[in-house]
């Protein structure tokens, strides 16, 4: 096990904080977030953005009642998996998470891995201070199908380009999302972000990224995740949310595993060939969590070794910050 600490936590002397704990898929997180939740008077508080959804179990590796260790864990099966869910919803809801346990004397331990919400979170962006309307996003949703992804990109591009270069022509939601935000507004999402960027963070934090140190080692990792998940009836479940009504294309059901698995119980592909995809798709993602969190310089690091050392790493992180005390 390696480490490498590059910033320093908060004095635990009642100054409040967050601890995060992130990585990749695979890399132990939940596990070592209920240790230290046992070990410094925590609560964890869920930052995926799949385990909010119920009756999504298994493919999102929401924790088991007996891995919780009678550990409070928030922001997990909130919604049903036929309802979209926002990164400024996220921020609200999670918002009050926290502050309800802060105000409680005790420490919010962040845990996932969904960069995306884990920053906007922690700085507090607002999104536009707009949930949205509704009938200007059927509108716009209208107009994306009838001209095309190329069409509404170019439109974006007019007023905002530093976001439509972000951006895929297929990527419909976020061009709409772009869209909208500047027709009822008149701030483009990029001026929004970057108002949002001078201002203080939120919580301050101390982040934590889970990985391992060989690459090899942590896609054997995946792999072997995907094959016990496809063992405890993966498609099993994925089968269940179709036979209740769930949309196959509904945002939910385009999580990794998911999506694969319908397409193998609706189209006729093989589950071999749906696992390999599985297991592909998975890799792919967690090279991108890897991109996301070596950008960000405040991100202290655990690598593995072949296996995840919870036990070293829970006396080690517990003695760090009891040493802040």
């Amino acid at each position: 096990m390696k480490t490498d600490f590059t910033a320093l936590p908060p004095a635990m002397d009642g100054s409040p904080f967050v601890l995060v704990i992130t990585g990749p898929t695979a890399t132990g997180k939940t596990a070592l977030g209920v240790q230290l939740a046992l070990d410094l008077d925590g609560e964890v508080v869920s930052a995926d953005s799949m385990q909010l959804y119920r009756h999504m179990d298994i493919g999102t590796a929401k924790p088991r009642p007996q891995e919780t260790l009678g550990i409070t864990h928030h922001m997990i099966d909130i919604i049903s998996p036929r309802t979209d869910y926002s990164v400024a919803r996220y921020v609200e809801d999670a918002g009050a998470c926290i502050d309800d346990i802060l105000a409680r004397g005790k420490l919010p331990i962040l845990v996932g891995g969904t960069g995306l919400y884990i920053e906007s979170l922690l700085s507090g962006r607002s999104f536009a201070d707009t949930d949205g309307d509704e009938k200007l996003r059927e509108s716009l949703d209208t107009k994306y199908e009838a001209l095309g992804g190329e069409a509404m990109l170019k439109r974006l591009y007019e007023f905002d380009p530093r976001r439509g270069e972000k951006l895929n022509p297929r990527d419909k939601r976020r061009i709409i999302r772009a869209i909208e935000v500047y027709m009822l507004t008149g701030k483009t999402i990029t001026q929004h972000d970057f108002e949002t960027q001078m201002l203080p963070p939120r919580y301050p934090s101390f982040k934590l990224a889970l990985s391992f140190d060989s690459r090899e080692d942590l896609y054997k990792r995946i792999d072997l995740r995907v094959d016990e998940m496809l063992r405890l009836g993966l498609a099993a479940e994925v089968q269940s949310l179709l036979d209740s009504g769930v949309p196959k294309d509904c945002t939910a059901m385009q999580a990794i595993g998911y999506k694969e698995l319908v397409s193998h119980l609706l189209c006729g592909s093989s589950l071999e060939e749906a696992a390999e995809i599985i297991k592909r798709e998975s890799r792919r993602y967690a090279k991108r969590q890897l991109t996301w969190l070596r950008r960000d310089k405040s991100v202290n690091w655990i690598l593995w070794d072949a296996v995840p050392d919870i036990d070293n790493a829970r006396q080690l992180l517990t003695n760090f910050f009891l040493s802040r005390n």
